[in-house]
């Protein structure tokens, strides 16, 4: 929610590049998609927030919007579809103003595929998405390579388990670019958010990467404790890659296929209950913090991976045990993470 409404004007300026790009203003439909779209309770934000835009900005009295809500195929889409009722109270738009028709649909499938007829969308959308890979680098998945004590870049990763992740997130980041700019209209536009660096040096991951081995370190416990087997933590790696803003920018410009029109970097507490700056970097209840932040941030995320490679049995133990790992990490300060915002120009 924090990352829509700080990039709600990056998005406004999009839409406005949308409606000056189109060759008949006065019959306008609009095709929205958001990607990774999720089904929890603020999945019908970037809805809300378009609709209502596109209500306060005097558009065509033809404007028709489509709404296409993309997650893999597991995503709970009913409790989306359900959720719709509300969708009115988001919107909330200004008295006196209309709202334009407008058309929902979820569509299942993964973006690193095909998901649209060739230039068929004007905007595309994705918050919180793009730093998960397709899937794990082959040669971690085979054991060809191991990542001993980590599940993603730790202090102790091997460089060249770092070089794989890399090469990762080149290949899937490339064609995420090349499958949108088939399915962007002339002219279209994409505003993408997600997690990542503020330095290009691998090493300066900063708390992007810490979240990740202070997992690990509550993994290792129940390893310790007899609860699982130390290969089966070997073998197990995050399909995920926190790129540096650089990074993007290179990879975007090699694709000769958009225009960078804004890129930009904010930061957000782990916890997603507590942005406050009034008292510093100190986080005052360090243990209700780290719940908050196990619950809410770490586990709504990362417990159907957890599930698949060790079982259901191990689950609620082992954020149990994170629980306190995390605590002890905000002792020494509020934990943040960089946020990447990125919108791109379909080149005409």
């Amino acid at each position: 929610m924090k990352a829509i409404m700080e990039t709600k004007p990056v998005l406004c300026k999009a839409i406005e590049g949308v409606f000056a790009s189109l060759s008949s203003p006065a019959l306008a439909k609009i095709v929205i998609a958001d990607l990774g779209c999720s089904s929890g309770p603020n999945t019908l934000l970037v809805v809300s927030g378009v609709i209502g835009m596109i209500s306060t900005s005097g558009y065509p009295e033809k404007t028709e919007l489509q709404f296409f809500l993309n997650d893999l195929p597991g995503n709970d889409f009913n409790y989306v579809f359900r959720s719709l009722q509300h969708l009115k109270q988001l919107a909330d738009p200004k008295e006196g103003l209309l709202e334009p028709p407008y058309y929902i649909a979820g569509l299942p499938g993964s973006f690193y595929t095909r998901l649209f007829p060739c230039q068929s969308v004007h905007l595309f959308h994705s918050s919180y998405a793009l730093m998960w890979r397709s899937k794990v680098p082959e040669e971690l998945s085979s054991g060809v390579h191991l990542n001993e004590g980590n599940i993603y870049i730790g202090k102790a990763t091997p460089s060249h388990v770092i070089k794989l992740f890399q090469k990762k997130f080149k290949e899937d980041f490339s064609l995420f670019l090349a499958l949108r700019s088939e399915e962007l209209v002339s002219g279209g536009h994409m505003v993408l958010t997600f997690l990542g660096r503020k330095s290009s040096q691998m090493m300066a991951h900063g708390d992007v990467g810490t979240m990740w081995e202070l997992l690990a370190e509550a993994l290792q416990i129940l390893v310790q404790k007899g609860r699982m087997k130390e290969e089966d933590l070997t073998t197990f790696n995050l399909p995920y890659y926190a790129p540096s803003v650089d990074e993007v920018t290179e990879l975007i410009e090699e694709s000769g296929l958009f225009d960078v029109e804004h890129t930009g970097v904010f930061e957000s507490s782990w916890d997603p209950h507590d942005d406050s700056k009034s008292n510093g970097d100190a986080v005052v209840d360090c243990a209700r913090s780290a719940d908050s932040i196990t619950n809410c941030s770490i586990r709504a995320v990362i417990e159907p991976l957890i599930t698949d490679h060790f079982g259901e049995s191990i689950v609620d133990e082992l954020f149990q045990v994170y629980v306190p790992v995390v605590a002890k990490h905000l002792e020494k300060g509020r934990a943040m993470y960089p946020v990447i915002v990125v919108s791109l120009k379909g080149r005409l």
